[in-house]
């Protein structure tokens, strides 16, 4: 067990395909942890553990371990880079206390990697970078820092320089240790320092000059001595360059190729100078249950338990939460709290992980990432706590899916199992979900891609030895509205025999909202104070289940406000049936009268393309609808940033290929949902 200020929480992301899984494997071996070098290409790489990973060569759900460094406790999550699977960085870095931003030397900041940037400034996560593949054709370090300027609004500062680039590259140069770092392409992880390279003096006092004017910028005595012309000591260089980056002012940038093993130790030791410890980080921040009194909790044994849940995981066929212990101590055997169920649980086991495999452990204190068994209810994004100190931290938001398919069993007899089975893969991914739709009695699966939910059918039939049909991908559209419509409509029923009368008279109002800015209900006048909460609430229901159905098409209804304008009745008449459905009558009647339009879902794709084929490739783009938002033209390639409508994109890979000889990629991330034009 660890001393607190002796631990790293980090994770490793970037843009699929920039390298994430080679450096993790590379850091495992370099720290004893593993005693064989893994490959994702080869299908052996220790974090790319499910079977689809292996297959594919990508990494799908993020994988936790743990290895040691200068006395350091490290655990490293190895996160997804493919878009489909934005959820798993989503919920790693709501956890983490540090990042490792890869980039690749020639693709530079690609859109998942400025998405994991953008996740990383909302929790306020320090990173370094490691700009990977430097022994790539057409790597480029100075233009990869320049778009982390221009495209992130970051402050990189290197601490490192690139000892050649593509076939020569074959080390780096420590700017503040000032010295060069050869690693020898037959020697693995072997390195040998030097003096630094006589005619490499000038770019590397320039670059030093650049280290000395961002460490003076953060502390008065080094500013005194840069503006004296002095030099500046290099402890307390990197000491302000350690406040710096924790506060996320500046971020060190590295080099090299995790594929040839060169710069891995470096980074190493950058993860433990660099990035915080969970004692450096401030204090979590949480509220009492069912208030909004704030409470603190410091990252100390002695505080009151308080633990996120951050990912649900099938394995072997056993629910296994994680966890992110951010005060007080858990014990296997110990009963926990969750607030947002008001329910008690108790945890059987407590593991350390290390991929897949799990060494059991006693106990886990502030500051570590575990596993538990034993937790059946709770769900990804919930607070563990103690019942006689309850908190409730901040959860997470998870991206809505953007396309759907029907899935049906191959024998009408497993569809219990198939349901029961897809159920689990719910509890596992808040990106994916299942309905049924009653008017064709499918059973219908959303997920955030055509991989996605492709990832989703082969694991019915690898673990589930479930076998299924999976139909063709549906684009999930949205409704909205465009202009402001008023509807009244009644509910009245007389009973009779019980000599009874059920009436009320609503008129509703909806306008039209800002994109992105949700539905809400609100209420004019007199109208909130003629009804009692329980009734209120009746209406609110009345009008929100109207929005879950949109009158184009049924889709569900974004960006709208309901505004109760008037009730009319005698209060002893009200009953919450008669409340709820004239309500939802008014917003059905009104909704239809506002200009109802339907919304699509608009991916921002950027393709990289040989330069004699960028005009063909911009006609297919303009063909299906794609909007250009900016080309960027290099030696070798051009990088073509378009919004294209996702409908528009299915079959784009065979397009591509076909234009460009097997030459062109292409990524995409989900932009905004639009009015279809």
């Amino acid at each position: 067990m660890a001393k607190i200020d002796l631990i790293r929480n980090i994770g490793i992301a970037a843009h699929i395909d920039a390298g994430k899984t080679t450096i993790t494997e590379r850091i495992l071996f370099a720290t004893g942890q593993t005693h064989k070098l893994g490959e994702v290409h080869e299908g052996t790489a220790v974090m790319d553990w499910m079977e689809q990973e292996q297959e594919r060569g990508i990494t799908i759900t993020s994988a936790a371990t743990t290895c040691n460094w200068r006395q350091q406790t490290i655990t490293i999550i190895d996160t997804p880079g493919h878009v489909d699977f934005t959820a798993e960085v989503e919920r790693s870095l709501r956890v983490l206390d540090g990042m490792v931003a890869v980039f690749c030397a020639v693709g530079g900041v690609e859109p998942q990697s400025e998405t994991v940037w953008r996740q990383a400034n909302r929790y306020h996560v320090p990173r370094v970078v490691f700009i990977n593949k430097m022994d790539r054709l057409g790597s480029d370090f100075a233009g990869v820092l320049e778009q982390l300027r221009h495209k992130l609004g970051a402050h990189p500062v290197p601490i490192q320089l690139p000892l050649g680039s593509g076939a020569d590259f074959q080390g780096v140069i420590d700017l503040l240790a000032e010295k060069a770092l050869y690693w020898d392409d037959d020697q693995e992880l072997a390195f040998r320092e030097a003096e630094i390279p006589q005619v490499m003096q000038a770019e590397v006092e320039a670059a030093r000059q650049k280290i000395w004017e961002a460490a003076a910028e953060g502390d008065d005595e080094l500013l005194e001595l840069f503006l004296e012309g002095e030099p500046l000591p290099g402890d307390r260089v990197a000491a302000v360059l350690r406040r710096q980056t924790i506060a996320g002012q500046v971020v060190p940038v590295l080099c090299g190729s995790g594929l040839k093993n060169k710069g891995i130790q470096p980074l190493l030791n950058a993860v433990v100078d660099f990035l915080p410890s969970p004692a450096e980080v401030p204090p979590v921040v949480g509220l009492q249950p069912d208030t909004t009194t704030e409470i603190a909790r410091a990252a100390k044994n002695s505080e009151p338990l308080a633990a996120l849940l951050f990912k649900v995981a099938m394995m072997e066929g056993r629910r296994l939460v994680f966890l992110r212990i951010y005060s007080g101590t858990l014990t296997a055997g110990q009963e926990i709290f969750n607030p947002r169920l008001k329910k008690k649980e108790k945890v059987s086991r407590l593991f350390q992980m290390q991929s897949y495999k799990k060494n059991r452990i006693e106990k886990a204190v502030a500051g570590d990432i575990v596993a538990a068994m034993g937790i059946k209810y709770a769900a990804t994004g919930d607070t563990i706590c103690v019942a006689g100190d309850p908190i409730v931290l901040p959860g997470m938001e998870f991206t809505v899916p953007v396309i759907s398919a029907a899935i049906e069993p191959q024998r009408n007899s497993d569809l219990d199992k198939l349901w029961e089975s897809l159920a689990k893969l719910v509890d596992e991914d808040p990106t994916f979900q299942i309905k049924l739709d009653e008017e064709t009695g499918q059973v219908v699966i959303s997920g955030m891609g055509e991989l996605h939910l492709e990832i989703i059918h082969e694991r019915l039939r690898q673990e589930f030895n479930l076998e299924s049909k999976l139909g063709k991908p549906q684009v999930l559209y949205q409704e909205t509205i465009t202009k402001e419509a008023q509807s009244s409509a009644e509910f009245e029923r007389i009973d009779e025999e019980e000599k009874t009368r059920q009436f009320a008279r609503l008129t509703v109002r909806v306008s039209p909202r800002l994109r992105n800015t949700g539905n809400e209900v609100v209420w004019a006048g007199a109208a909130g104070s003629a009804l009692s909460e329980p009734f209120k609430t009746a209406v609110g229901e009345g009008l929100y289940e109207v929005l879950s159905s949109g009158p184009v098409q049924g889709y569900p209804l974004v960006d709208v406000e309901l505004c109760v304008v008037a009730v009319e009745g005698e209060s002893n008449d009200f009953t919450k049936v008669a409340l709820k459905v004239a309500s939802a009558n008014a917003a059905r009647q009104a909704l239809a009268a506002a200009a109802p339009a339907m919304l699509e879902p608009i991916m921002e794709t950027e393709i990289m393309v040989p330069e004699e084929n960028l005009g063909d490739v911009i006609g297919e783009l303009n063909s299906r609808g794609g909007r250009i938002l900016e080309i960027d033209s290099r030696e070798h390639f051009s990088r073509i940033t378009a919004d294209v409508p996702l409908q528009r994109l299915f079959g784009y890979t065979t397009a591509l290929r076909s234009v460009t000889k097997g030459r062109g990629s292409f990524a995409m991330k989900s932009s905004r949902y639009d009015t279809i034009g």
